[in-house]
């Protein structure tokens, strides 16, 4: 029934499964470098503009002098929205960009200014801000203001804060735990 299988037929089995395993093999190879090299270069995604985060304010700073974002021109920024009477978030955060901003200047020698935005203005006064900031860096700005004020510069921000329900004067207030890293404008 069935005829042996002659030399000839399968030298040419042998050659035809060699060629297939060999041209396999190098796309394979061409494959993976396509690869590798889509995956080193860099990839833009698409853009068309800068980040709207962040506009004019005028706020109050802890030593009770006015201050506008204009002061901030020039010079590199770390803003942190938060509250005074924060039990644990706020304080840890802040002493996450206070040795942050440590370890740039020692490294790399830039100056950074750090800002603490209250968005508690009904409990957070100048003076509360005042000893709150000197706490965790002798650089540190503390700003404050009206709460419509508040309600803008956070709004310009894109941070979130509400207040949870209260019992009597101790309450909390819910907020977006992001500290903003702002490169130095030149120009207003």
């Amino acid at each position: 029934m069935f005829e042996p299988v002659s030399w000839l037929s399968f030298l040419l089995l042998v050659m035809t499964g060699a060629g297939l395993i060999y041209y396999y093999d190098k796309e394979k190879k061409r494959h993976i470098e396509v690869l590798k090299t889509a995956a080193a270069a860099p990839k833009e995604g698409p853009s068309v503009g800068k980040a709207a985060i962040g506009g004019p304010f005028k706020l109050v700073n802890h030593d009770g002098q006015s201050v506008t974002e204009k002061y901030f021109l020039g010079k590199w920024t770390l803003i942190y929205f938060g509250f005074t009477h924060c039990p644990d978030i706020c304080p840890d955060e802040l002493l996450k960009l206070a040795d942050a901003i440590d370890k740039i200047k020692q490294k790399a020698g830039i100056e950074i200014v750090p800002v603490f935005i209250s968005v508690d203005p009904e409990r957070d006064t100048v003076e509360q801000i005042h000893d709150y900031v000197k706490e965790f860096h002798p650089n540190l700005i503390g700003l404050t203001g009206s709460p419509e004020e508040i309600k803008q510069v956070a709004r310009s921000y894109r941070v979130y804060y509400m207040k949870t329900d209260q019992e009597g004067a101790d309450y909390l207030v819910d907020h977006s735990i992001v500290i903003f890293g702002i490169t130095r404008i030149l120009t207003g």
